[in-house]
């Protein structure tokens, strides 16, 4: 079964499941309704996400990456060099990349300021495919510029392949207009579910929730 929004895909609800339990389990998000988190772009959140904490578990970060290696060998088993944003993304795909025996690399926020001056490290030549491995996806800003220094040098991009989304129409807008397709071991809607069926959150903070999914820069207002 897959699960398709406009511009992210899920591939296995059951996997999503999961994955959202494990991340809730480890405190990797933290749901607090009526007590928000202030981002630092400002804006006030119901949520808070660190995937970093996935770093510490060995069975859990194995099943991340083996739900990413499904993706890319049902999609994209030719692709060339495995790309991760820097610093979240870069384990993730770097256990993906040894997995499938593929070439790795990262991509700086900006381009060092020191020696060569680098922004893109590791392997990704001109014409050759690469997958960006993100961590999470919010507004889509660094998984975009990611991909816009890599199409600099001449690479295709193929995809992004992330941990967990939002889900926000901001981010939607930003790969479609870039034509590149997403997938998502899980999402903000999942974990929204499993956080219920296990009592997490109470359901009548559903509606303090799916507002701030669908207006975050202007919730709780």
């Amino acid at each position: 079964m897959t699960d398709t929004t406009e511009n992210y895909i899920i591939l296995d609800p059951d996997f999503a499941r999961k994955i959202a339990k494990h991340l809730l389990d480890i405190n990797a998000v933290v749901l607090r309704p009526n007590e928000p988190f202030t981002w630092a772009s400002g804006w006030n959140s119901p949520i808070y996400c660190d995937n970093r904490l996935t770093l510490r578990y060995p069975e859990i970060r194995k099943e991340i990456s083996q739900g990413l290696i499904r993706i890319i060998e049902k999609h994209f088993s030719d692709v060339d060099v495995i790309t991760g944003t820097a610093t979240a993304g870069i384990p993730h795909a770097a256990w993906v990349a040894g997995s499938l025996n593929k070439p790795l690399a990262y991509v700086r926020a900006k381009a060092k300021s020191y020696g060569l001056g680098n922004q893109i490290e590791g392997g990704v030549d001109k014409g050759q495919s690469t997958l960006v491995i993100e961590d999470l996806i919010s507004t889509g800003g660094s998984a975009v510029s990611v991909i816009e220094a890599l199409q600099f040098i001449g690479a295709e991009v193929r995809g992004v392949l992330s941990i967990f989304t939002y889900g926000f129409e901001k981010a939607t807008e930003k790969f479609n207009n870039l034509n590149i397709p997403v997938y998502c071991l899980t999402d903000y809607q999942t974990l929204i579910e499993v956080a219920v069926d296990e009592g997490r959150i109470e359901e009548n903070d559903l509606d303090l929730l799916n507002a701030w999914r669908e207006n975050p820069s202007e919730w709780p207002n």
